[in-house]
């Protein structure tokens, strides 16, 4: 039962900390004002309305029978009430109105209606509230004649409603907007905490970030700037080591090529060199992995333009751009361009054509890529991301290195905030799915 009741309100309850900060300091201010106003509208407003009201209509019950009794002093007895009630008092000869002037939802009516007809019982009695400003107009019938009344307002309802409205809303208005501006700049910090992690969690190197707000989220927010220079200066330095190691490695491979050029057994000659060319591929991954660690800063990309200028750079026609569509994210130009070079020059290695298409959902952009090669078995699609992994028996995707040809792609993409998926294309081929927020 109680699991049930948390699912449910952990459903109606807002998901972001600001409203529900402002439901913890605001119900309470409103639950208080609802409190009050019932209690006065029940025990107060009402019985007080309801004595006045009983009050009023025992003087025109008692008027009526002083009239009734001596009918000679008319004008005496409606100066008097004029002048000490501010009561106007007239008598005709006509019968009541037939339509009626109440008003169904109205309480000073409807407290009214009930003391008349307590006191002079059915159709003897016609009222209207609402004919005049500061005016109740009420009407009895006494034998053959119509005793009329233009009684104030104030005798009727005990205080005024909408004052007491204004009172009770007015603060309580002010209260909540200062609750908001006080917790728009609380919360206002840990929405920059929030986005700075997600920059880095894309990759993107946040210098610009400075703690702020409470002790507790400027505590949070410095400890998430020395993780975050600790975790950059590891990457910089392991970068480094695989630059610095790839550099060193080059100087020795080059003198044993020369050395090579010298022997004149060209048999041993040749499987040394291959060997030697192998090792420098592996150098080169190196440093290509290398690469994706260096600092690069966010910019605007245009996609579509991105494509058309890879397009350009391989100067090979069997390459197709299907999407001409306009797509606009922020990310490393540089990082994107090596990550999809790189799986377009796998399926042009392995395949005769590669098709690019591209198109956006509700949030992201998928980039489609496509080719009529052998394509991958599907249970090593898992295997093909790991790093130093080479698939030799119908398509390596590193052929000439170690197997760090996915590993950087899915580094890149993943640092973007993306994901990246393997498939069988439409051409029989290996389809590369790849999805980037925007």
């Amino acid at each position: 039962m109680f699991s049930g009741l948390n699912k449910f309100v952990k459903v109606i309850l807002p998901k972001r900390l600001f409203y529900r900060a402002l439901i913890i300091v605001a119900a309470p201010t409103i639950i208080l004002q609802l409190i009050i106003t019932v209690v006065f509208y029940d025990s107060i407003w009402i019985k007080a309305n309801k004595n006045t009201t009983r009050s009023l209509v025992a003087q025109l019950k008692t008027i009526e029978e002083v009239y009734q009794n001596d009918k000679k002093n008319l004008d005496f007895f409606t100066d008097s009430y004029k002048n000490n009630f501010n009561f106007e008092i007239g008598i005709v000869q006509e019968v009541l109105p037939d339509i009626s002037g109440e008003r169904k939802f109205s309480p000073m009516d409807r407290s009214l209606r009930r003391e008349l007809k307590s006191t002079f019982g059915n159709n003897n009695y016609w009222f209207s509230t609402s004919k005049f400003k500061n005016a109740v107009e009420i009407k009895i019938k006494s034998e053959n004649e119509v005793i009329e009344f233009l009684v104030p307002k104030e005798m009727v309802s005990a205080s005024s409603v909408r004052l007491f409205v204004l009172w009770t809303t007015l603060p309580s208005l002010i209260l909540v907007l200062i609750a908001l501006v006080f917790l728009k700049n609380q919360t206002r910090p840990l929405v920059r905490l929030a986005k700075a992690a997600e920059r880095f969690g894309k990759g993107d190197y946040v210098n610009d970030f400075r703690p702020s707000g409470a002790a507790e989220i400027r505590k949070a927010a410095y400890e998430f700037d020395r993780m975050a220079k600790r975790i950059n200066r590891h990457l910089n330095q392991r970068s480094e080591m695989l630059s610095g190691i790839s550099h060193d490695l080059r100087t020795p491979l080059t003198r044993l090529k020369l050395q090579l050029e010298m022997i004149k057994q060209k048999d041993i000659s040749q499987n040394m060199s291959k060997d030697i060319d192998e090792m420098e591929g592996m150098l080169n991954d190196y440093l290509q992995f290398a690469k994706t660690q260096t600092k690069e800063n966010t910019t605007t990309i245009d996609l579509a333009n991105l494509f058309i200028e890879i397009k350009k750079d391989l100067k090979n026609e069997n390459l197709t751009f299907l999407s001409s569509e306009k797509t606009i994210l922020k990310g490393r130009v540089s990082s994107l361009k090596r990550c999809f070079e790189n799986v377009i020059n796998n399926g042009l290695t392995y395949g005769e054509k590669v098709y690019v298409n591209l198109y956006k959902s509700s949030n992201r952009v998928i980039i489609n890529i496509e080719d009529d090669g052998p394509g991958i078995p599907e249970d090593q699609y898992k295997n093909v991301f790991k790093p130093f992994f080479r698939l030799d028996k119908s398509r390596s995707l590193n052929k000439s290195g170690v197997g760090l040809g996915l590993a950087i792609v899915e580094d890149i993409i993943n640092s973007h905030g993306g994901n990246i998926q393997l498939g069988t294309s439409k051409y029989k081929g290996l389809q590369v799915k790849i999805s980037l927020p925007f």
